[in-house]
């Protein structure tokens, strides 16, 4: 039994035309797979710079809310002699409690020692004001809370919030 013309014909012609589709096929692929290299290459290098901005601005936050709650600025804020002592610690735990929530999503962006810098300065403001606190009479003014907090620091050697933002630019140059 023979194959019908139009069956051989047809058959001879697609076969050719088929292995030249495979042939450039396996020609092109090396250029098509380099091709889709670079792009994946040129995504991942834009990514990596938006996620350096992202660390930068993170080391920018926590830094700043070192200094929001170094007590020597604090205090000058919240505007201590018209409290009592009592209000004004108040109002002390409230500021660096908020201050503390409002960035505790930059711990994302820094490294885990940075973070556990910033958690150091700010579990050491608390111990140190609510120390200074509870030393003081029932009756006494912010004024005087403000004294204490601020003598009590002035005690300690290393300015703790110095230390934690040299840390932070430290860790935050590595990035480059």
């Amino acid at each position: 039994m023979s194959l019908p013309p139009l069956l051989l014909d047809t058959i001879r012609y697609t076969l050719p035309g088929l292995a030249m589709v495979i042939v450039a096929f396996y020609l092109i692929k090396p250029y098509l797979d380099r091709y889709e290299k670079v792009k994946l290459l040129m995504l991942k290098k834009s990514q990596g710079s938006h996620t350096i901005t992202l660390q930068l601005q993170a080391y920018e936050r926590v830094v700043l809310f070192i200094e929001r709650i170094n007590p020597a600025n604090m205090l000058l804020r919240l505007n201590a002699p018209s409290f009592a002592a009592t209000e004004l610690h108040a109002m002390i735990l409230t500021e660096i409690r908020n201050e503390f929530q409002h960035n505790v999503t930059q711990q994302i962006y820094i490294s885990e020692r940075a973070w556990a810098v910033v958690k150091k300065v700010k579990n050491d403001t608390l111990t140190v004001i609510n120390n200074a606190a509870y030393e003081l009479p029932e009756n006494a003014g912010g004024l005087e809370l403000a004294k204490a907090i601020m003598s009590r620091f002035s005690q300690v050697e290393e300015n703790l919030y110095e230390s934690a933002a040299a840390l932070l630019r430290r860790d935050a140059e590595q990035l480059f």
